[in-house]
């Protein structure tokens, strides 16, 4: 059974997430691309393996399954500084009982700020201002099947609207994660997605009076059909090695490869350092077609983005009273966690976060 949903998730990527450049630049529903979780977003999503918690449902679903008891997390994101763009996330995952799976529930808000209104005959502005609003929210169940394995899925609301127009969606997305070796050290991972129908506008924003008949001046509505717009579906997967030194130093390197339906295939390297469980310093590069090219457009980049993550959590663990399946006592933990990555233009992007497991 297991064997048969692995083959499953990546014959469908295969199908679903096959770049070709003609492709790039195409979809709709971009935000769902975004990753906006302190942890995840220092190695650029490369943690496909071994990311935990509720930050999974960004990543990968099979790592929600990993919360032990109850967690909350609250991040809060300056897209590209100095485009005026912030993203709210808050998230709750809770795990059911033993052999009965964990859920999990995370909200995205954006922020683009006031933007003037303009309409053909008034286009200077004076009209005031209006707000766009970007929501997505999600719904995650994820199980552990033995002591290796973890599978999870998420249903995600998307909803894009303005005063006059708005779009309403669902993707899903799915994903299993391999654990093995002493304390776990060697974890593979493997999500899709993204996937689901496509997505139109509609709304009074999209009529127009009209003059019909011109032996009259009597108008009429007309409603313009907005077009059909796909999703960005993904497929990614990724590995995670540890490398213990001593009691209390831990070095893990990540690897990732994702391959996007509308965009470039993306691939790198992550390195994190974990002192205990107080400190973890992280950093990654992610390499994509054009990476290096000084200038964005068709001879540069097609991303702000210059490929370079970093960050770190500085946690504090308190006893829980609680024990796992093996009988050793569960610490429970309160994170500050922050990741900066490179973009040029604009100042990069840059999140803060907490993150409480209880």
């Amino acid at each position: 059974m297991k064997k048969y949903l692995l083959l499953t998730l990546i014959l469908l990527g295969a199908l679903v997430a096959y770049a070709q450049p003609e492709r790039v630049g195409q979809s709709g529903a971009t935000e769902l691309l975004i990753n906006n979780v302190p942890r995840s977003s220092a190695l650029n999503g490369l943690n496909i393996g071994d990311s935990d918690g509720i930050e999974s449902s960004f990543v990968n679903p099979a790592g929600v399954g990993s919360t032990e008891g109850t967690e909350l997390l609250f991040s809060h994101t300056r897209w590209l500084i100095g485009s005026d763009i912030r993203i709210n996330c808050f998230g709750v995952s809770q795990q059911l009982g033993d052999d009965r799976g964990t859920l999990g529930l995370a909200i995205n808000a954006f922020n683009f700020g006031d933007i003037p209104r303009t309409t053909a005959a008034v286009p200077d502005g004076s009209l005031g201002t209006f707000r766009v609003t970007y929501l997505n929210l999600g719904l995650t169940y994820a199980k552990r099947f033995g002591k290796r394995i973890y599978v999870g899925t998420t249903v995600r609301v998307i909803s894009e609207s303005t005063p006059e127009v708005a779009s309403t969606g669902v993707a899903f997305d799915a994903g299993v994660q391999y654990r093995t070796g002493k304390k776990d050290r060697l974890k593979l991972g493997i999500a899709l997605r993204n996937v689901g129908p496509t997505m139109n506008f509609d709304g009074d924003g999209l009529t127009r009076r009209v003059l019909i008949n011109t032996n009259n001046d009597f108008t009429s509505t007309l409603a313009l059909q907005g077009e059909n717009f796909e999703l960005p579906a993904m497929l990614s997967m990724g590995a995670s090695l540890d490398f213990f030194l001593g009691n209390s130093n831990t070095v893990t390197a990540n690897a990732g490869f994702i391959s996007n339906s509308f965009y470039y295939n993306q691939g790198g390297l992550g390195l994190s350092y974990k002192y205990k469980e107080y400190v973890i310093l992280r950093a990654s590069f992610l390499y994509e077609n054009g990476i290096f090219g000084e200038t964005i457009g068709i001879d540069g980049r097609y991303n702000a983005f210059t490929g370079l993550g970093t960050g770190a959590t500085f946690q504090v663990p308190f006893k829980s009273g609680r024990r796992d399946l093996e009988g050793k006592e569960i610490y429970s933990k309160f994170s500050l966690d922050m990741s900066y990555r490179t973009t040029n233009p604009f100042g990069g992007t840059l999140v803060l976060g907490v993150r409480v497991d209880i």
